[in-house]
Order: C-alpha cells, then sequence, then structure tokens
C-alpha cells in the first residue's frame, strides 16, 4: 500500500503501512482508475522540467508590469499616506475585489429587510454546495489525493467549485501545494508571517514574490493535468465560471421560485460569493494565526473550530498541516463542524468515493505526545487533582 504525503508529515516520523488506514475500498478496475497515477507521489517538484523551461518561464511572467498610472498612484500612497508595499499592486485586482465587497455591504443593509426565506435557503444551498467543491474536490481530492473519487463524483466536485468564483482548479492546486510544501515562507503565496491581511486576501492584490513564482512553475502538476474532468475545466475555464458563479445561482430563484431577479442577483451574485471567498480566506489567516496546536507547537497552523464551522470542516488546521493526506483533514469532531466529511462519507457510501485514507490512532498519538502544546483531549491536566476520601467522619 503506497500513501502520499507531503514534506510537512510529522517530521523525523517514518511513517509504516500499519500507520495509515485506508477504508472503503470497493476498487474499480485499475486500467480505468484516473487516481492511481497518484501513488507514491510527494508534490515534489517536476523532473521533467528543463532550467531553460524555468528561465524562460519566469522571463515570460516578468514581462508584466504596472502601466504609468499604477506606479504613479503606488507612489503618492507611499509618499502622502505612509503606506509603502515591497511589490507591485495589482490595481485590477484592487478594483475588482474591493469593488466587489463594498457594493455588496451597501446592497445588502439596503435590501436585507426585502429578503425571503427563499433567498436565504437557496443562498445556504449554493454557498453549502460551493463549499464542498473548495473543500472536498480542490482541496482534499485534486490537492492532497486523500481519497479517490469515481467520474460522477469528479464532475459534481467541478460543477461545485465552478460556484465558489475563485481561480482556476490548476491555479489552486498549485497554489496550496506550494503552501505546504513551504509554509510561512517567501515560496507560500500566502504566507502569514506577513500579517492577517495579507494572508486573507493582500496575495491577491500585490504581485507575487519571487520565491513564489519559482516554486509554483516547479512543483509538479502532471496527475492533475491527467484527469480529464480538470483538462474540462481548464478548457472552458471562463465559460464554467460565468455560468456557476453568476447565472444559475442567479436564474433558476428567478425562473422557479418567483424570486425577484433583482433580489436574487444581490443575494448571490454578490453576498453569497463575497461570504463563499472570505469563509475560504479565513482558513489561510485566522487559522494560521488564532487557536491551539494540541498536534505540533513548532507550526503557525491552529486548530479553529470558528472557522471549520464556517469552511465546513477546513479549521482544524494544525492536524491538517501534521497529516494533510488524512481525508477528514481533522482528527475528531462531529459532522456539524466537518460537513465535508460528512458528505464524503455518504458518497463512500455508495462507492463515488473509495480508498479514504486517514492516519492511524498509534501515530496520532505518537505525534502529539512529541510535539503537541499539551492541549489536546486526551492530555493530563496536571494542576488538578482529585479529592481525597476524609479519613474521618465529622460527629454528628
Amino acid at each position: 500500500m503506497t500513501v502520499a504525503t507531503t514534506t510537512e508529515t510529522v517530521p523525523g516520523t517514518v511513517l509504516a503501512a500499519q500507520d495509515v488506514d485506508v477504508n472503503n475500498a470497493p476498487k474499480p478496475d485499475a486500467g480505468n482508475d484516473l487516481n492511481n497515477n497518484s501513488h507514491g507521489k510527494d508534490m515534489g517538484d517536476s523532473k521533467e522540467l528543463t532550467s531553460k523551461d524555468l528561465d524562460d518561464y519566469l522571463h515570460h511572467y516578468n514581462k508584466w508590469q504596472q502601466s504609468r498610472f499604477g506606479r504613479a498612484l503606488q507612489q503618492w500612497i507611499a509618499d502622502h499616506l505612509g503606506l509603502k508595499f515591497d511589490a507591485e499592486i495589482k490595481w485590477k485586482n484592487v478594483l475588482m475585489i474591493g469593488g466587489l465587497h463594498l457594493t455588496t455591504v451597501i446592497m445588502f443593509f439596503k435590501y436585507v429587510w426585502y429578503s425571503t426565506l427563499t433567498t436565504w435557503l437557496w443562498g445556504f444551498f449554493v454557498g453549502g454546495c460551493a463549499g464542498f467543491g473548495v473543500t472536498a474536490g480542490a482541496h482534499r481530492l485534486w490537492t492532497h489525493r486523500a481519497y479517490k473519487a469515481k467520474l460522477p463524483l469528479r464532475i459534481i466536485l467541478m460543477c461545485c467549485y465552478c460556484l465558489s468564483g475563485q481561480n482556476s482548479l490548476f491555479d489552486w492546486v498549485r497554489d496550496h501545494r506550494i503552501h505546504h510544501k513551504y509554509s510561512e515562507t517567501d515560496a507560500d503565496p500566502h504566507n502569514s508571517n506577513r500579517g492577517f491581511f495579507y494572508a486573507h486576501v493582500g496575495w491577491l492584490l500585490i504581485r507575487k514574490h519571487p520565491e513564489c513564482i519559482k516554486k509554483g512553475r516547479l512543483i509538479d502538476m502532471s496527475d492533475v493535468l491527467a484527469d480529464p474532468v480538470i483538462q474540462f475545466h481548464q478548457r472552458y475555464f471562463m465559460a464554467l465560471k460565468i455560468l456557476f458563479t453568476f447565472l444559475v445561482p442567479s436564474m433558476v430563484p428567478w425562473l422557479f421560485l418567483g424570486e425577484p431577479l433583482y433580489l436574487s442577483f444581490l443575494a448571490n451574485c454578490l453576498l453569497r460569493y463575497v461570504l463563499t471567498l472570505n469563509f475560504t480566506w479565513l482558513v489561510n489567516s485566522a487559522a494560521h494565526i488564532y487557536g491551539n496546536k494540541p498536534y505540533d507547537s513548532r507550526i503557525r497552523p491552529a486548530e479553529n473550530r470558528a472557522v471549520s464551522i464556517v469552511s465546513m470542516g477546513e479549521g482544524w488546521h494544525n492536524y491538517h498541516h501534521v497529516f494533510p493526506w488524512d481525508y477528514k483533514a481533522a482528527e475528531m469532531g462531529h459532522y456539524s463542524v466537518n460537513v465535508t466529511t460528512f458528505w464524503l462519507d455518504v458518497f463512500a457510501k455508495i462507492g463515488w468515493a473509495y480508498d479514504l485514507k486517514e492516519p492511524s490512532k498509534e501515530l496520532v498519538r505518537r505525534t502529539l505526545e512529541k510535539y503537541g502544546d499539551g492541549t489536546h483531549i486526551t492530555a493530563p491536566i496536571g494542576h488538578l487533582k482529585e479529592v481525597p476520601e476524609q479519613e474521618t467522619t465529622k460527629s454528628r
């Protein structure tokens, strides 16, 4: 049995076969299983990339420059507001992301009173589907290969991911693999050492660090590109994003549920979209700064229950960075704080999800005892002692 791991997996620990449990394994014919190409992958560098390929890529990437107006505006901000940035600001992203958030806040307070039960229920459903596409699809399946999925489930995950309105699946997986391999370094796309705002959204608003650009080109993505579902997504990315992020969420309530079109648009193309983005970003920011570290106190990612609730189970981040190949992305917790795991278990029941990976209890125990901060539920509470029984009985 071969297990895909990353360089972060329990430093100094060698995984034995008994340390990894693979559940629910009604295995299809290996010849038709596209996931088999991930066996043994360590998310390392591509072996086929030459130095010339890398130089050509960096040369092409570095052709991008700010406009003259963009440079002048950034200099004005530095001179008059004292805000200096160590990289070029991507003003187009600032306008799009900033404008989206500002418009949403204004429209929310103006039209929230017109909302109906249909508005909230449909928004909750679409938001849940979008979140599932990110957590179960982009994250646990395509980035970490924590389980395998048959074609129908991969198609569902791709469509759900398109509802989230984020970058292409290829870009998402590449950035997240870099994040795990080079976490909290200059190569990390959303390095939390640069502050909450940068880790949350700032990394999308300025030019990437040169190390991040270089490592991103080096990371091996051959297993992702081998999947025809990813190939289809890449080929029609913009059309799929427009269809699933904007048209479907807005048109369905209007055409079939009697919802006013303007209200459906505001609720799903603005509010729901903004919430989906920020719930995803909180995993990069809050879950890397706030919380306890029962599995490895040496790293920044932490266990954050609030983030887990809004991100469908992705906030148990200290555990996840130690065991990134666990399909649950957490050791414990009810389905209420890990909705993604609930749905993966449902799909496992019908055989669409299989070979669900998770570490053995013994491996988890060894790890938290060696590296944890002592906050695990099984850790002894040193300052509390049992009250001894009275040696004498008070006379009446």
